[in-house]
């Protein structure tokens, strides 16, 4: 089983447009575990755009299942993170002009700055993810720079048209970049952009572990509840894992 973590980011983009108290990403976590996720993910970027670090603290206490911290390799938000503990870092590109995280880390040439951050989140007893494209150079560097988990970006995948060339293409990369991974000890998981209709061939890969999903659950939450949401997204999920194992 492909274990499903639901970025609460888009959540707190609401609040913030405002400048209120409500929706609050924590409530909206609780939902979604109770709605049978494996675990949370929320962003903390150091231009706060969203996710604040009240929202971090406040999950660490609450969420039950796994808490995933994407970030920056930014010092002043490893020492949140490594005072915070989550389950596990995910180290991510950031740029104050994106809407959301484009493209994976460069892990070859940031490699040195990348260890260091992953050997203090290391000593402080959390997991570290690299989130990486799907190329097989950057699978076999993970290795290296002292990770337990690389999260192949589904980006280029996502942007292609669902069953076609393109598609499967990509599909492919993410295949062979996965084998790799896998090959050298690390776990494997995968996300960015996915959604109902997409989602599926993905989580069939092979030894795919874990799935972090966010503005496709958020979206259909708006308009049928974040319950069903969170459970149309699991049973996409499981549909994709049937057809793998049929094939």
């Amino acid at each position: 089983m492909v274990r499903l973590l639901i970025n609460v980011d888009h959540v707190a983009t609401l609040r913030q447009q405002r400048d209120t108290i409500y929706p609050d990403p924590v409530v909206a976590a609780g939902m979604c575990e109770l709605a049978g996720a494996d675990g949370v993910t929320i962003h903390l970027r150091e231009d706060r755009r969203h996710a604040q670090e009240r929202d971090v603290r406040i999950l660490r206490q609450t969420v039950r299942g796994s808490l995933n911290l994407e970030m920056a390799v930014v010092p002043s938000i490893i020492d949140i993170a490594a005072q915070v503990v989550p389950e596990m870092c995910t180290l991510v590109p950031e740029k104050r002009e994106e809407r959301t995280t484009e493209g994976g880390l460069d892990v070859r040439g940031r490699g040195a700055e990348i260890g260091k951050a992953v050997r203090r989140l290391r000593d402080a007893g959390i997991e570290v993810s690299l989130f990486i494209d799907p190329d097989e150079e950057s699978a076999r560097v993970c290795a290296d720079l002292g990770a337990s988990q690389a999260e192949l970006h589904t980006g280029d995948y996502c942007h292609a048209k669902v069953g076609s060339v393109a598609a499967s293409r990509e599909l492919a990369r993410l295949e062979r970049a996965g084998r790799i991974v896998v090959d050298n000890g690390l776990r494997l998981a995968a996300g960015h952009g996915l959604d109902y209709a997409n989602v599926g061939p993905v989580a069939g890969l092979a030894n795919l572990e874990e799935m972090s999903i966010g503005h496709a659950v958020i979206a259909r939450a708006v308009l049928v509840g974040m319950e069903r949401a969170v459970l149309d997204m699991r049973k996409a999920i499981d549909r994709g894992l049937h057809r793998a194992h049929r094939e």
